[in-house]
């Protein structure tokens, strides 16, 4: 989960009756949908906007026609013909399936179109890392969509369309397009990987562990189907140097809650069933499974009727479970002893005990609210329940370790208080580049988290390992060496020399491991390795480590200008204009894939969920040009970076090739990215210059001549991103968002742009 303090702002029913599906499920504020004009009707955005992803016959049942009505009217637009869609593809894509229909279809059109129950629905606005605060806390009001014929208007503006794929995409569309998904395919493969009998993986010096790069989120344990962890995903990861891998549970559904929580445990012998096989064949590759504990989860208050005494800090309709009761810490610590003896070889937990979700009495900074944990110290609550968590770890598995992650404490300050309290056999995490202070464009701050372009550790970090050291606790940096929210649309990102620097730094701090990635950043790539060398030989040289790989990957001719690569990237990226609501909320996630808009949409950016054209919500601390600059500096130098690696190509030896235009892909679909936001800051920047001033004839044409040289570039930018996501279906892709944009969102920004140039009179 993006990691921020959140709230939860909605109210989901536990158990639904009779209820509409409108009336159920969170609404929010419910302002009025975004009306796409650049479709004849909301008909052909639905059908665009689902067009392979999911059945013609689901959108049919949707609105009331036929299949045929809905492949019609594809083809109308110039969309290729219809494929197939799985159920396991239907899982995989739903939250994009979700994602780009919230501003079309009610709840319960989207419940038909979904194949969903409310329930379910429910569940994942919740459960899947806090999908409904991703779209905004809201619902926007759609009235229902009825299928009606075509009429003569609709049926010109659909030709209109068709042409205009014809005359962008024309060659690009007579190439096949790679499934999206094809790469769980490849992943899951062990085809020319070592036998895990006879391969030789490193599980030594220090924990390094991460999380899929393709595990769905929700409740991964009770889904058989969809393995989080294939054997080919583990080879490859071992191959990396990692030897940890994590996933999300709830504890309450592993174990049985016994005679005060007899809700409690439905399913868990499943879970737990499922949780042994992953453990098991984990631990063939040298690699240990560690749970993520975010415990004890709040309650609905119905759940208090007769547990009074156990009802603690109250939001909204939840109410904590206390932790000052010794009935909860017994069932925590019951609960987990159970857990770690029914799976013996799993390799520990680490935890969040202030904030993600609402949990102890003290976890969102409102203990006063609680009779009883109002009248202790925080730190007390704190080191209480990680003291309670890892006493029911060791309960069950002495040798297994207890990771206590002071993210939020304190607000993420100082917390010398909390750390004298932990207990001596845990492990203290931070973030590593916490507090690091920038300066970007002239604007200093500081880095919170999720930030490869600064490198730490920052003096947070510092601080709270050398408390920990002090104690006599082991210390884990937390890092993401492959992608951030800076960019999580491709799978890594080639910023090597940054990575080498990091990794060097950290091991010269002596820190015992490292947590590598959160749900984002879980790829099998060569940084990875890079974290391996270092903690191989923490007195390595960096500039000989990057030598050593490049050599590896590509070949000694060729190893020379991917360094040179490497470190236009790295130097590029730099620049990059780090803010919380940068990284959250500004467009970098969709890049050339995110809308343009003529007129203001008057919503707000939401977090790695819709930029819409917030610039206000996207630019955090740096004023609109100086933003628009610093997207343009990280693009430019990455672009020079571009230019080292085309001169790779031509002398990397034939057996790397494949892997080196892989690399190349991606590498060149971050600088569209990057580039892409330059334009949108731009473009926004100019449109408003237009409806806010009263501009004379000529300062207006300068505008629009600006807006439609910018129009131009995005429609260049998403076709060459077009051609990248055919052959690599891993561009747009995140494993808690699964896919940002899929390649027909790359047309429709073509066609969007065309229909605002038309409506703007940029010509």
């Amino acid at each position: 989960m993006t990691k921020v303090f959140i709230q939860l702002l909605f109210l989901i029913v536990i158990t639904y009756t009779a209820l509409p599906a409108q009336e159920q499920l969170p609404v929010g504020t419910n302002p009025p949908a975004i009306e796409f004009k650049h479709f004849p009707n909301r008909i052909y955005a639905l059908v665009w906007r689902n067009w392979n992803l999911v059945e013609p016959a689901r959108i049919a049942q949707t609105i009331g026609c036929e299949a045929k009505d809905i492949i019609a009217i594809a083809a109308s637009m110039g969309l290729p013909p219809a494929q197939s869609v799985s159920p396991d593809f239907k899982k995989r894509i739903y939250i994009t399936v979700i994602r780009r229909n919230w501003h079309l279809l009610p709840y319960d059109q989207l419940l038909t179109l979904l194949d969903m129950t409310a329930d379910e629905l429910a569940f994942a606005l919740k459960e899947d890392d806090f999908l409904f605060v991703k779209l905004g806390n809201l619902k926007p009001k759609c009235s229902k969509i009825k299928y009606i014929k075509p009429d003569s208007k609709a049926i010109a503006r659909a030709k209109e369309i068709k042409q205009l794929l014809q005359q962008h995409f024309k060659a690009s569309l007579a190439r096949p397009t790679l499934p999206r998904f094809a790469f769980v395919k490849d992943l899951q493969s062990t085809e020319g990987l070592p036998k895990k009998e006879t391969a030789q993986y490193s599980n030594e010096n220090g924990l390094r562990f991460i999380y899929s790069y393709f595990g769905i989120f929700g409740d991964p344990l009770i889904d058989t189907i969809h393995d989080p962890y294939p054997d080919g995903l583990l080879a490859r990861l071992a191959a990396k140097g990692v030897n940890g891998i994590w996933m999300h549970v709830v504890l309450h559904q592993l174990a049985p809650g016994g005679i005060d929580f007899p809700e409690f445990g439905e399913g868990h012998l499943t879970r737990l069933h499922n949780l042994r096989r992953i453990v098991e064949r984990a631990k063939q590759y040298g690699i240990a499974v560690y749970l993520y504990m975010n415990e004890p989860r709040a309650m609905p208050l119905s759940f208090f009727k007769n547990r009074q005494e156990m009802m603690g800090t109250q939001e909204g309709a939840f109410a904590a479970l206390c932790t000052s009761n010794e009935k909860v810490l017994n069932w925590m610590n019951r609960s987990l002893a159970y857990v770690f003896k029914q799976a013996p070889d799993l390799g520990g937990v680490f935890t969040i005990t202030a904030s993600e979700n609402f949990t102890n009495c003290a976890s969102h900074g409102n203990q006063k609210d609680c009779p009883r944990c109002s009248r202790r110290d925080y730190a007390d609550i704190i080191a209480g329940v990680n003291e309670a968590i890892a006493n029911g770890v060791h309960t069950g598995n002495a040798n297994a370790k207890v990771i206590a992650w002071d993210w939020g404490w304190h607000g993420h300050g100082d917390a010398p208080d909390v750390i004298a309290k932990l207990p001596k056999q845990v492990w203290l995490m931070s973030v590593s580049e916490w507090a690091k202070p920038i300066e970007r464009g002239g604007i200093t701050s500081q880095v919170g988290e999720y930030s490869i372009s600064t490198v730490g550790p920052g003096p947070r970090a510092a601080r709270h390992w050398a408390l920990a050291k002090q104690a006599g606790l082991k210390t884990v940096a937390k890092v993401q060496f492959n992608n951030t929210w800076e960019l999580s649309a491709v799978p890594w990102l080639p910023v090597s020399d940054l990575i080498a620097e990091h990794a060097s730094n950290l091991a010269k701090m002596d820190t015992d491991g490292l947590m590598l990635s959160w749900s984002l950043g879980g790829y099998p790539s060569p940084n990875l390795e890079i974290a391996h060398a270092f903690a191989k030989n923490p007195k390595a040289n960096p500039k000989a480590v990057l030598t050593e790989l490049a050599t590896e990957r590509y070949g000694k001719a060729a190893a020379p200008f991917a360094r040179q690569a490497w470190s236009a990237f790295s130097n590029a990226f730099r620049e990059f204009p780090y803010g919380g609501s940068v990284v959250y909320n500004a467009p970098q996630q969709y890049g050339p894939a995110n809308l343009l808009f003529a007129e203001p949409t008057g919503y707000a950016s939401t977090m790695v969920g819709f930029p819409y054209d917030d610039l206000t919500g996207w630019r955090s601390i740096y004023p609109a040009a100086v933003f628009a600059k610093q997207f343009e500096k990280v693009a430019q130098g990455w672009k020079a970076g571009l230019g080292f690696f085309d001169k790779m190509m031509a002398v990397v030896e034939a057996d790397k090739q494949a892997i080196a235009k892989e690399d190349l892909g991606v590498a060149k679909a971050a600088w569209l990215h990057f580039a892409s936001v330059a334009n949108q800051v731009q473009f926004i920047i100019a449109r408003d210059s237009i409806r806010n001033n009263h501009l004379v004839p000529s300062e207006k044409k300068i505008q629009l001549t600006q807006i439609n040289s910018i129009l131009n570039n995005e429609m260049q930018l998403a076709k060459a991103l077009f051609e990248i996501t055919q052959s690599d279906s891993r561009i747009g892709f995140e494993a808690s968002n699964q896919y940002y944009y899929v390649p027909q969102d790359l047309m429709e920004k073509v066609i969007n742009c065309e229909f605002i140039r038309s409506q703007m009179g940029a010509m």
